[in-house]
């Protein structure tokens, strides 16, 4: 349990340097396809910061997604050297996406879209559009891909199991 834990927060971590690379350093729409549909209407394109501010940002995340990929591989090495079974390999993996998408939902929509700087600070003509009036807008999508990554969750724990 531990270690599913010790992983779920390696997820979060990804989940949220992908962000940050998409946000603060790629800086193209083409990234923010989740976004609300009336802060996509008015993102301008930006200028690089810095020279390589974009490369930057492809690495970061490229690491983000090999942060998740790593996640899933260590728990499936682990249930398989601990000899676990569908519904052990299940409670991993369906664990780790239920608290990654609470992470979701409570650090990126509520506090980083919601209550923070943390988009207009890259993007400051988003500043009036951003506000608590946007928690839950995409609460369909996430339904969407709770149920997708649990299905995954299943399939992954069926490949795995033992025997």
């Amino acid at each position: 349990m531990i270690l599913t834990l010790i992983l779920s927060v390696i997820t979060m971590a990804g989940l949220f340097l992908m962000l940050w690379s998409g946000v603060a350093f790629i800086q193209d729409k083409r990234f923010f396809s989740s976004a609300h549909k009336d802060i996509l209407a008015i993102i301008t394109p930006k200028p690089e910061r810095f020279k390589g501010q974009h490369v930057t940002g492809f690495v970061l995340a490229f690491v983000a997604v090999a942060m998740n990929i790593g996640a899933v591989i260590a728990g499936a090495w682990d249930g398989i050297n601990n000899g676990f079974g569908f519904w052990q390999f299940f409670l991993r993996f369906g664990l780790m996406v239920i608290l990654l998408k609470a992470y979701d939902v409570i650090f990126f929509d509520w506090v980083l879209l919601c209550n923070s700087g943390f988009f207009p600070r890259y993007y400051p003509e988003t500043r009036a559009v951003i506000g608590r009036h946007m928690f839950g807008y995409n609460k369909v999508s996430h339904v969407i891909h709770t149920l997708v990554y649990l299905a995954g969750a299943a399939l992954l724990s069926f490949i795995l199991k033992r025997g």
